[in-house]
C-alpha cells in the first residue's frame, strides 16, 4: 500500500510520512524549547528548508536530462521528486552546525530532529514491513473509442503503463503532454489512457480542444480500474513488466523526470522518436451482429 484513502481523497504514504515527521518534530523541539525559555521556530525553518532544497537539488541533478528542456519543471515539486536520505543526511547536518552556533538551542534542535527521524524511519518501516504487492494486471475489458472492446490483461508481453485520467482533473491535464511525448518516444512501452467515468464524447471534445492526440484510449465509466487498484485519487498511473506484474504506482502529477524514473523500472529501452504501439481492437458483440 503506497497511499491511504480518506473519503474521496488519496494521500501518498511517503507525503504524510514526511509532513507527519516535520510537524512533529517541530512540536518536540518547540516544547523543549519553552522549557528553557529561547525560541527555536525560525532556526527550524531553516533546517527544514535545507533538507527539502537538498532532497529536491538531488533528485535534480540525478535526472537532469529531463529537466533541461524545461528548467523552470525543477520548481514543480508536485511531481515528487525528491531523494529522501539526501534531504535527511542535509537535515541532520544543519542540526549539528547550527547547534554548535547555538548553545542555547541545542536542546530543542536535538529533540526535534529525533522526533522527526523516529516518525519518519517509522513509517517507512511499517510500508517495508508490509507484505509486496503482487498484483497482475486487471482483467478488466473497457470500451475503446473505436467501438471496441480492450482486455487490459491480454497486453501482458509488454511493459504497460496505464494512466487513470479525466478531463475535469487539472493535474491530470498538466501532465497529459509529458505522457504523450513518452508514447512517441518509448515504442517498446505501450502506454493507456484509461478515461474515469466520462463519456466518448466529451472525452473527444476535449482531446479536439487541447489539440492532444493520444493512442490507446479507453473508457472506464462505471470506475473499475480505481476499485481493482484500491486507489480513488486522480491522476494515478501504474507501471507493469512485460509479465504484467505491478511494478509501481504513482499516485499525482507526472512530470519528465519522475516518468523517466518509473519508466526504467519496468524497462530498459531507450526513448527513441517513433510511434508507440497501438492496442488491438477487439470488436464488441453489438459491432460482431451487424
Amino acid at each position: 500500500m503506497d497511499a491511504i484513502n480518506i473519503g474521496p481523497m488519496s494521500f501518498s504514504i511517503d507525503m504524510l510520512a514526511t509532513f507527519a515527521a516535520i510537524l512533529l518534530g517541530t512540536a518536540a523541539a518547540n516544547r523543549v524549547a519553552r522549557a528553557s525559555g529561547v525560541r527555536v521556530e525560525s532556526t527550524l525553518w531553516i533546517v527544514i528548508a535545507c533538507a527539502l532544497v537538498a532532497a529536491r537539488a538531488a533528485y535534480v541533478l540525478r535526472y537532469q536530462d529531463a529537466y533541461l528542456s524545461s528548467p523552470w519543471s525543477i520548481f514543480n515539486v508536485r511531481d515528487g521528486g525528491w531523494i529522501s536520505w539526501v534531504g535527511i543526511a542535509a537535515g541532520v547536518a544543519a542540526v549539528a552546525w547550527l547547534s554548535w552556533r547555538m548553545p542555547s538551542k541545542r536542546r530543542a534542535l536535538i529533540a526535534g530532529a529525533v522526533a522527526g527521524l523516529v516518525v519518519w524511519t517509522g513509517a517507512a518501516l511499517a510500508v517495508a514491513m508490509q507484505p509486496k504487492e503482487s498484483m497482475q494486471i486487471p482483467a478488466i475489458e473497457l470500451a475503446n473509442l473505436r467501438g471496441g472492446q480492450t482486455r487490459l490483461d491480454a497486453l501482458r508481453g509488454k511493459p504497460l503503463v496505464v494512466n487513470l485520467w479525466a478531463s475535469w482533473c487539472p493535474p491530470c491535464r498538466r501532465e497529459m503532454p509529458v505522457l504523450r511525448e513518452a508514447q512517441l518516444r518509448y515504442p517498446g512501452v505501450t502506454f493507456v489512457f484509461a478515461n474515469q467515468g466520462e463519456s466518448a464524447e466529451t472525452v473527444h471534445a476535449y482531446l479536439a480542444a487541447e489539440r492532444i492526440e493520444l493512442d490507446n484510449i479507453l473508457l472506464d465509466q462505471r470506475f473499475g480500474l480505481p476499485a481493482a487498484i484500491g486507489s480513488q485519487g486522480l491522476p494515478a498511473t501504474l507501471f507493469f513488466d512485460a509479465q504484467g506484474k505491478l511494478i509501481e504506482r504513482r499516485l499525482g502529477e507526472l512530470s519528465t523526470a519522475s516518468l523517466a524514473q518509473r519508466l526504467a523500472a519496468i524497462t530498459d529501452a531507450q526513448p527513441t522518436q517513433s510511434r508507440g504501439p497501438v492496442l488491438p481492437i477487439v470488436p464488441s458483440e453489438k459491432m460482431q451482429g451487424r
